[in-house]
């Protein structure tokens, strides 16, 4: 048995013994440490055919330490099935700073603030479609994808995060990475808005990020790797609530300056709607994605993406999916069970 593959089932047997729907905490005063994550298996049938089995995992531990109301120390590191399928050693490791009043610092391996501050599409099922979908790893489109809407400059450069608190529902961060050989620096900055009215809640999004000097680097599944003199991208999103239902669109655009080799840029957009009743969930997301858009030599690749999702959840850290959809004129269906500690 591999590594992550003892690193799964072990996952799966944490959230069997960990009763409830609770993470596995321990408190000591001014000191907190605390594991979650889940665990998803399950098939997909594309073209309706031989189903060929799927997993899912992610494992996340946090540590603290609050000397008073106002400070916080921490540090975090996770592993999830997406690190692992590029044969890292984490998703994220980073220690942080907060400080109540003004917001949080955090420096090592993570994801963007703009990304951190930005709003993915509804779905319950449990294809990941917001982050690197777990379809793709089984359906191969004709073309070069885009598959993620919001933005990303990876999570594998020393980076810095500054995020201010929440002032008047809106929280701006700004992010600055680099130490790497995807790419000589990278700056992110993200704005995020959130508002209540009574049964309405929403919240707005933008992102925006410039990256100098990309050779090699990739992030989206079936997008080729850019090496270009620079690559430029901004997002934007938006999610209202009412009640229990959902509402969410979110777009990405990415523009890479004197390209060498394949096409990597574009845009991908993307809109669905979620709506729980009980136990019982639902939801419909459509993403579109054009690459190549900018570069009149070569033709660009359009991929329609369509899934319909229903959950029903057994229990507090139990629940039971199936998905059916379309995706590069491949229709397939898709079901599982996700265990959440």
């Amino acid at each position: 048995m591999g590594f992550y593959r003892k690193i799964y089932v072990a996952t799966i047997a944490l959230v069997l013994s960990g009763g409830g729907a609770y993470a596995i905490e321990y408190n000591a005063g001014k000191f907190d440490f605390k594991l979650t994550g889940y665990g998803t298996g399950g098939i997909i049938q594309p073209d309706f055919e031989t189903p060929l089995f799927i997993g899912d995992w992610r494992v996340r531990g946090e540590i603290d330490l609050t000397p008073n109301d106002t400070h916080k120390f921490g540090a975090v590191y996770s592993l999830d099935a997406a690190a692992s399928d590029d044969g890292k050693a984490f998703r994220e490791a980073f220690g942080f700073y907060q400080m109540r009043d003004f917001g949080r610092i955090e420096v090592g391996f993570t994801d963007s603030i703009a990304r951190k501050l930005g709003v993915g599409l509804p779905d319950v099922g449990g294809l990941r479609i917001n982050d690197r979908p777990i379809f793709h790893k089984k359906i191969v489109p004709d073309g070069p994808v885009i598959s993620d809407t919001t933005l990303t400059t990876g999570r594998g450069a020393l980076r810095v995060n500054v995020a201010t608190s929440q002032i008047n529902g809106a929280q701006y961060g700004l992010s600055l990475s680099g130490i790497t050989d995807d790419y000589d620096f990278a700056v992110d900055g993200g704005l995020k808005i959130r508002k209540s009215d009574g049964k309405v809640k929403r919240a707005f999004s933008l992102g925006a990020s410039f990256m100098d000097n990309p050779h090699g680097f990739s992030t989206d599944v079936y997008a080729p790797p850019v090496t270009a003199d620079s690559r430029t991208q901004f997002t934007a999103g938006m999610n209202i609530q009412y009640n229990s239902w959902i509402w969410g669109t979110t777009a990405r655009l990415i523009y890479d300056n004197n390209p060498v080799g394949p096409i990597s840029d574009g845009i991908v957009a993307g809109t669905g709607v979620s709506y729980d009743l009980l136990q019982y969930s639902v939801s419909l997301t459509y993403m579109f994605s054009d690459t190549g858009i900018w570069n009149r030599d070569v033709d660009d690749f359009m991929d329609h993406m369509l899934i319909g999702s229903f959950r029903y959840k057994y229990s507090a850290n139990v629940d039971g999916w199936i998905s059916l959809g379309i995706t590069s004129k491949t229709p397939f269906v898709s079901a599982g069970m996700r265990l959440t500690f």
